[in-house]
């Protein structure tokens, strides 16, 4: 006889080979692909934030200003992504607030030039040599001059909010790649700074942790000196490191360029920053309202003018460059809208952007005003809105 085909452990006679092929399971369809838009240059957000400051710049109205900063902290909260700078906004709200009231101490303190009758508190006065006349140390705190210190602060508390939002929305790094090229040695002084402090922050963490893991003291003259030497230590390996790669890179090379260029460049950059320094100075101050914006837009063109002929010497490229798209203009016009409709209303209606104090009367909001700087929160409709962290 045949011997009968041996069966399984389980009693049962294994299941005959079909000639059909396995069914493979089906693979679940690719996720669609989420089409986000670039994020925005950020020359164009530091254009935006600037111009919403020298608008600051030009009215003490409180209601205007506190717009004003309502429109920078919406434009922040909605278009701010998730990166290591975006947190610096906070930090210059509290700052502003820190210049507040420093400002209203100095007005108690030191008193104010506005002279004033509603007498809230008289401190005790300190006499003062003849050669001090003008200043005083205590005597009568006046409800005008609380109010004058209370508009003037919040102007530059104002200015300075408008910086951090430009801190928090720009990306320090592609600006600074952004810069033209006679900048180029600035920016990368400044790339490595902003690399390498974190790096001796962590290092400082991570010695104390471990000198304390160990039970030996991380604090005082020892605890300092047995920390510091080890980040210094590695602080120097880096920037051997890195001084050979920029070394192996060709960093450092420049053009030949003739030396009327170059006088030129110079004449034009240093003539070109004196007349920043010029214009804004003249429109920070109430004489020199006149004169601010013509020497600005002359020193502004004058130094770009020298930057560019100033990039000649450090040919270079660079890697996927950011471009000024349609919504970049937009943005930056944005802001450059609300700072000359401040003018504008400043030359029209002074007196309805700069409340009087004495006497005291209460602020009004114009209507003009306030509808330009709304024009402020077109930002927030046109950045995208995606909270990942922007590479």
């Amino acid at each position: 006889m045949r011997n009968a085909p041996a069966r399984p452990a389980g009693g049962r006679a294994a299941a005959p080979k079909t000639g059909g092929t396995r069914p493979t399971p089906t693979s679940a369809p690719a996720p669609a692909q989420v089409h986000r838009p670039a994020p925005l240059h950020p020359g164009a957000w530091w254009l935006w934030a600037l111009s919403l400051g020298t608008a600051a710049t030009r009215t003490t109205n409180p209601l205007l200003l506190a717009l004003l900063i309502t429109t920078s902290a919406y434009v922040v909260a909605t278009c701010r992504r998730t990166t290591p700078w975006s947190h610096s906004y906070a930090a210059f709200v509290k700052l502003a607030l820190a210049v507040l009231l420093v400002r209203l101490l100095f007005a108690i303190t030191l008193g104010s030039p506005i002279p004033g009758t509603h007498v809230l508190v008289t401190l005790p006065e300190l006499p003062l040599p003849d050669w001090a006349q003008g200043i005083r140390l205590g005597g009568r705190v006046t409800a005008e001059s609380l109010v004058f210190a209370l508009y003037d602060g919040l102007k530059l508390a104002t200015l300075l909010i408008c910086v951090g939002a430009a801190n928090a929305l720009a990306n320090p790094h592609r600006l600074l790649k952004s810069l033209p090229g006679a900048l180029y040695e600035l920016g990368v002084a400044v790339v490595v700074a902003l690399t390498f402090a974190p790096h001796l922050i962590a290092d400082v963490q991570r010695l104390r942790s471990a000198r304390r893991l160990r039970g030996r003291p991380d604090s005082g003259i020892r605890g300092l000196l047995q920390v510091g030497l080890p980040v210094l230590e590695g602080a120097l390996e880096r920037s051997v490191a890195l001084a050979a790669a920029m070394d192996a890179r060709g960093y450092g090379r420049t053009a030949e360029v003739p030396p009327r260029v170059r006088r030129t460049t110079t004449a034009l950059t240093l003539g070109g920053l004196l007349g920043v320094c010029a214009g804004t100075y003249g429109l920070l101050t109430a004489e020199g309202g006149t004169y601010g914006i013509p020497v600005l837009l002359a020193g502004l063109a004058a130094a770009l003018a020298g930057l560019r002929l100033g990039g000649r010497r450090t040919p270079r490229t660079r890697y996927r460059p950011d471009r000024w798209d349609v919504r970049s203009f937009l943005v930056a016009g944005s802001g450059a809208a609300v700072a000359v409709a401040m003018f504008l209303a400043g030359a029209s209606d002074p007196a309805a952007l700069h409340p009087g104090v004495v006497p005291l009367v209460a602020p009004t909001l114009p209507l003009l005003p306030a509808a330009a700087v709304l024009l402020g929160l077109l930002p927030a409709f046109l950045a995208p809105t995606s909270k990942e962290p922007s590479s």
